[in-house]
């Protein structure tokens, strides 16, 4: 098991971000991640994405597809 640098984090979340400690410890990590401006870089889902999932997952009720 690799350790994780919460030393390193908190002191980063209380003297760059200014967090409270009880701020910090109640961050989800994709949230501190977010906050320290490491997100994934993913694009949100756009229009084209949306309509291949569409087709590939149309909405139904019963036996009937709806759109």
């Amino acid at each position: 098991m690799s350790t994780f640098a919460w030393p390193l984090l908190l002191r980063i979340a209380l003297r760059n971000l200014r967090l409270s400690p009880e701020d910090f410890w109640r961050l989800t990590p994709a949230e501190l991640t977010l906050m320290l401006g490491n997100d994934s870089g993913n694009a949100p889902l756009g229009r084209n994405r949306l309509d291949e999932l569409l087709q590939a997952f149309p909405d139904r009720i019963g036996d009937e597809e709806h759109e």
